[in-house]
């Protein structure tokens, strides 16, 4: 797969909209927003921003409104930092992923909290004294 203009516009515009949240922005609605990611349609002309928040769900709420009212100037300044014809319309959206991850990962910390000492054991090969029982019963009945 080659990796096409619009690949490249979307990788400057994660990199510009990132420094412009993290460093010109002034709205404290913002919390701990990263952009995850930015897709660019083939005309270049819109792009899909997209982005995670570290926070309660109010947090992403504010969060989001900000980046809505936010959407201009940073639109603006895109344009300004990027020479290119037509300025993207940009359009955020929320990007659950990150929150997915976290949520597989504490499932697996589960999993393996509840592992018991039997499973630790049929891991490493050796039997168990449940194991060594039930090889006895089966000896017997042959």
């Amino acid at each position: 797969m080659k990796y096409q203009r619009k690949d490249r516009v979307g990788d400057l515009i994660k990199r510009e909209i990132a420094h412009i949240i993290q460093r010109e922005l002034k709205d404290p609605g913002i919390g701990f927003v990263t952009i995850t990611a930015v897709e660019v349609s083939v005309d270049l002309k819109r792009a899909k921003v997209f982005y995670s928040v570290l926070g309660d769900e109010d947090s992403k709420r504010e969060s989001s409104s900000a980046l809505k009212r936010a959407s201009g100037f940073i639109q603006h300044e895109i344009g300004k930092k990027l020479k290119l014809r037509y300025t993207p319309e940009i359009f955020f959206q929320f990007d659950g992923s990150v929150e997915y991850g976290a949520h597989i990962e504490e499932l697996i910390q589960k999993i393996h909290a509840n592992e018991g000492p039997h499973q630790n054991e049929l891991d490493h090969g050796e039997p168990s004294q449940d194991d060594s029982a039930l090889n006895e019963d089966a000896e017997d009945k042959y």
